[in-house]
């Protein structure tokens, strides 16, 4: 079968990801489900099959790379237009493809049936602003909606740090320059204080892996920029303190002060399904930074975030729970699956 074929079937499946293997039929995860794709039931890749489908995705840099034995992650544009992320990894000694597909367009915040408070903090005019969840949650997505709306109401120098490129922006008001690790710049600490006297307003970091990256996201923050990051954790407690978990002991301390200063806000985000099982729905958890909320960093307190977001609500704040609860009472997700975010 031909790639480019196996991937519209997906997509008109309406499925996230592809996956292929030697000696496995080809797996799709479709509204967070992990099954066969419809229509290749009885179609088993070969060695030889599976290997040419990865390849076909690959230029000539990159099947080399991943030919000597390197793991490769990298951002590509199909035929038609639509954009792929393609993870090539080695298992059994043989090749293996993870496929993320990408929307065609991005969504507006409205279109994903997310809350006006993140138009709010796309809107804000220079601190921190965090995008957090678990793998498949949407992070990305969110972020791209967030520069879009930029892009389309604000003459803003935006510059993104992704690791890969997944979305492509179009100059709209915005101008908007796009840097992928590994190809346009060394890693995401580099770039940021590269970004510093690229005259931006607004830096977009993809994911902030380690100190080095977060102590230059806040200090880009801390000089006036607004910068939006993404974290893998699953609420705004626990975002705070990975943060300063993340950096040196001795460094603690002064990490944790500009935090308390620089941050404006946090949106953890979960995907549920939907009831009918066709689509899933974002519940969202949001942390402004208020003067409450920024003294329980200051003073080492992240456990108390969740009390002032619960009596944050004319802020709009909200946690995760009520935003569940709010989703299931209205029909819109799955009430089984919710049960585990109402403990």
């Amino acid at each position: 079968m031909d790639i480019n074929y196996l991937l519209q079937m997906a997509r008109k499946q309406d499925c996230s990801d592809l996956h292929i293997t030697a000696g496995t039929a080809l797996a799709v995860r479709r509204y967070g489900i992990l099954k066969i794709l419809e229509g290749t039931e009885d179609y088993i890749p070969t060695l030889t099959e599976s290997e040419a489908l990865i390849l076909s995705l690959l230029d000539e840099e990159q099947k080399e790379m991943v030919l000597k034995g390197r793991d490769l992650d990298v951002g590509s544009m199909m035929e038609d237009g639509t954009r792929i992320r393609i993870n090539v990894y080695h298992q059994r000694n043989h090749l293996a493809a993870s496929i993320r597909l990408l929307n065609s367009k991005i969504p507006s915040i409205e279109e994903l049936g997310l809350p006006d408070t993140i138009l709010e903090l796309a809107d804000e005019y220079n601190g921190l602003v965090l995008v957090t969840g678990p793998t498949g949650s949407g992070k990305s997505t969110t972020l791209a909606s967030m520069v879009e709306h930029i892009n389309a109401t604000a003459a803003k120098h935006v510059i993104t740090v992704e690791d890969p490129i997944e979305y492509i922006y179009e100059h709209k008001k915005a101008m908007i320059h796009q840097r992928e690790v590994g190809k346009d710049v060394d890693d995401f600490a580099v770039a940021l204080r590269s970004a510093l006297r690229e005259d931006p307003d607004i830096i977009l970091v993809g994911e902030m892996r380690d100190f080095e990256t977060i102590n230059a996201a806040i200090t880009a923050a801390e000089t006036g920029h607004l910068v939006l990051a993404t974290l893998h954790t699953s609420s705004a407690a626990q975002t705070v303190e990975r943060i300063i978990d993340g950096c040196p002991v001795d460094a603690q301390n002064r990490i944790r002060i500009q935090l308390a200063n620089v941050l404006r806000g946090i949106v953890t985000q979960h995907l549920l399904p939907r009831p009918d099982g066709m689509g899933r729905v974002p519940a969202t958890e949001i942390m402004i930074n208020n003067a409450a909320v920024s003294n329980m960093i200051r003073e080492n307190k992240a456990f108390m975030i969740n009390n002032a977001i619960q009596s944050g609500f004319q802020q709009g704040m909200h946690t995760m729970q009520s935003d569940v609860q709010r989703l299931v009472q209205f029909g819109e997700a799955d009430p089984v699956f919710a049960k585990r975010f109402l403990v």
